[in-house]
């Protein structure tokens, strides 16, 4: 007597953006710490020695999430644009791109050595800086400034929000105690995080323009 065997179904094939989508979903719902290869396996709805055939660990899948959202931003601004401008044209990118993903925002500092695309974002940033006649210290002064205001403001946006129940709370606190606190979180509600990451960064560039 002869028995058939049944062939296994062959894993689909993945592209690195298709397990960085899924890694990026899991990560918005859940947090980074709920990334794994076990849980983006199950995203993914497949085993997870099956996913190590297309990535190695959790590092790897760290650095095709930063790649995923920093795939669309725009690391050429014009070379004849004031440098305040070709500054502000690059982290402006890199907000749109980071805002609707604020969990993963600690990945671009914990890879900013191993991901080409944060690579890409300093690489551009500090040939702007250099181009505008910062050298020596002072560009590395400047550049982590700039770095600190992204980061700084991303992390704001994401964990206290102008228009969040902090700052009302904050703007109801008795004038006779906390006057100066009060007042600015009144006026501090009719900003919208655009304009508030827009006009941050313009006293952060004159002050750096400002600076010896």
């Amino acid at each position: 007597m002869s028995y058939a065997v049944k062939a296994m179904p062959r894993p689909r094939s993945l592209t690195d953006d298709q397990i960085a989508a899924a890694a990026l979903a899991l990560t918005d719902r859940a947090g980074l710490a709920a990334l794994s290869m076990r849980t983006v396996a199950a995203e993914l709805g497949m085993g997870t020695m099956s996913l190590y055939r297309y990535v190695t660990d959790r590092e790897q899948l760290e650095r095709l999430v930063v790649e995923f959202v920093l795939r669309d931003v725009d690391f050429a601004p014009p070379r004849d644009a004031p440098w305040t401008d070709q500054v502000s044209a690059v982290t402006n990118g890199i907000r749109d791109a980071v805002s609707a993903h604020p969990a993963v925002v600690p990945l671009f500092l914990t890879h900013r050595s191993t991901s080409a695309g944060v690579m890409r974002c300093g690489d551009v940033l500090l040939r702007v800086l250099a181009e505008a006649g910062f050298h020596g210290p002072d560009r590395v002064f400047a550049f982590r400034t700039l770095l600190a205001y992204l980061i700084g403001a991303l992390t704001t946006e994401h964990l206290g929000p102008l228009s969040g129940p902090g700052t009302a709370a904050l703007a109801r606190l008795p004038g006779d105690d906390f006057p100066f606190l009060a007042e600015t979180a009144r006026v501090a509600r009719s900003i919208g995080p655009d304009e508030e990451f827009r006009r941050g960064l313009t006293i952060v560039l004159a002050g750096l323009g400002a600076s010896p």
